[in-house]
């Protein structure tokens, strides 16, 4: 017998109970902000102007809002993400914060379809299994800026990787994606980009699940 539950059973941010304590911590602002995200909005404020919009994939709970609010940036924030449970605790406490429920959904990167000034990825397709179908749908949807967060390098690592720290023996994609690629691909969508040195890391591997990230920003603004 088949079913269509594939997708919640084998999703790895539905089952790590840590992570949505964490998340929910951050949305209450009770722990510290991500340098990542400031750094993101270092890197995105001198592209806003008055009333742009700005799409957060894979947003986990929303928390990229609070960057935003406290920095008084003019951008209206919309947030998607693919796991329905942390979007969830979004919409449960941001709105005491001044955002709408209705700005978090869960939608799958590959199923998103519409426009937004600016796109805000972090953290996310270094996890999935290839970065060229996600980022396309996020090139086809930003009129003007995307910034990501990822692990680069030279040369392209690509690993499949049983992920102890969950709450279930599930496997996750752990890649590194060539510099040059990446530029072109970007290139082949009328975007020229630019890699960004980060500054949590500092050039510096992080071990994250046991194995080593390569994180650094990459900047894209659209060709007029």
């Amino acid at each position: 017998m088949i079913t269509n539950t594939g997708w919640n059973n084998y999703n790895i941010w539905e089952h790590s109970s840590t992570v949505k304590e964490l998340y929910k911590k951050r949305c209450l602002l009770e722990i510290e902000e991500m340098v990542s995200h400031a750094q993101a909005i270092e890197l995105l404020a001198p592209h806003i102007n008055n009333g742009d919009t700005l799409l957060d994939v894979g947003c986990g709970s929303g928390y990229f809002y609070h960057s935003i609010k406290s920095r008084n940036i003019p951008v209206e924030y919309f947030g998607i993400d693919a796991t329905d449970s942390l979007i969830n605790i979004g919409k449960d406490v941001l709105p005491e914060f001044g955002l709408s429920p209705e700005r978090l959904q869960t939608i799958r990167i590959e199923d998103m379809d519409g426009e937004m000034d600016h796109v805000v990825c972090i953290n996310v397709l270094s996890n999935l299994d290839n970065f060229h179908r996600p980022l396309e749908r996020m090139l086809l949807n930003a009129r003007k800026t995307v910034i990501l967060r990822e692990s680069f390098q030279d040369l392209a690592e690509y690993h499949y990787v049983t992920d102890k720290y969950l709450d279930k023996n599930l496997k996750v994609h752990v890649n590194t994606y060539p510099r040059t690629e990446v530029k072109d691909f970007f290139k082949e969508y009328g975007f020229e980009a630019e890699f960004v040195l980060d500054k949590y890391t500092s050039g510096q591997p992080q071990s994250v699940i046991d194995y080593p990230h390569y994180w650094e920003f990459v900047v894209a603004k659209k060709n007029k």
